[in-house]
């Protein structure tokens, strides 16, 4: 993955000699929407939260809609070759979030199911989901509804700047090493001492390989997305970067 100026000097600072400018929100009448992109574990998730809150905008996590689906497939019991009857499932759940909570809560029903898909089976299932293409356009497109509410937004996942919202006016890609990504990855889903680093790292690189070659919405990076190689940055440091692009591109909006 080629990797822009931007992340090359962000990769070589030190956590501590990134000046945080802590503070700097986008003005309320300012309409934006900031895309994050990037392969499972680079801390897409933590960082456009945090980011979102520092600027003063909402956040879209859109991976748990991808992770409520695999929910969906896992406790209704639908196999592979039942794709239709998942994608109608999916649709027929209304997926959307309570925008009341921090991070907004996925629900589906009706019903709060945050506990529900950072398990890891469903981890182990979401991406074969992600690769069914209606169910790919149906996420889409309620994406664009999300923002269409709520036009202020950091939204992240793997196709966002690429596909959803390729006019997106600031673009991220967050990258990792693999070793690294799976310590986040276990961390995050409470799996130490259940699975080890490499087999995690397996897993994940086995995501990548799915991810990049799928034929709908593949995991790439944008043209014109900054790349941040965050394997060595403290979250701090990662988001301070990124204030600072943002606020170097306000001036041109």
């Amino acid at each position: 993955m080629p990797v822009s100026e931007t992340s090359e000097r962000v990769a070589k600072e030190s956590p501590s000699s990134t000046q945080s400018t802590a503070g700097f929100t986008v003005p309320s009448t300012k309409e934006i929407i900031i895309t994050i992109d990037g392969p499972a574990g680079t801390g897409k998730s933590t960082v456009a939260r945090m980011l979102a809150q520092r600027l003063g905008l909402d956040f879209l996590d859109t991976g748990a809609m991808y992770r409520a689906a695999a929910a969906i497939m896992i406790d209704r019991g639908y196999t592979e070759d039942e794709i239709g009857e998942l994608v109608s499932a999916v649709i027929g759940a209304d997926l959307h979030f309570d925008w009341s909570q921090d991070p907004p809560t996925i629900l589906a029903w009706d019903t709060p199911i945050d506990h529900r898909i950072r398990s890891d089976d469903v981890t182990q299932r979401v991406s074969f989901v992600a690769t069914i293409p209606e169910l790919r356009s149906h996420m889409v497109r309620k994406q664009r509804v999300i923002f269409a509410q709520h036009p202020r937004l950091v939204t992240e996942g793997r196709d966002q700047g690429s596909i959803a919202f390729p006019d997106a006016p600031v673009k991220f890609y967050l990258d990792a090493d693999p070793k690294v990504r799976a310590e986040r990855r276990i961390d995050q889903l409470g799996l130490n001492g259940d699975v080890s680093v490499d087999e995690m790292c397996e897993r994940i690189l086995e995501r990548d390989r799915i991810d990049s070659s799928r034929s709908d919405g593949p995991l790439v990076c944008p043209d014109d997305a900054i790349v941040i190689d965050t394997s060595e940055l403290s979250i701090d440091g990662v988001i301070d970067e990124m204030e600072r692009v943002v606020r170097d591109r306000l001036d041109d909006l």
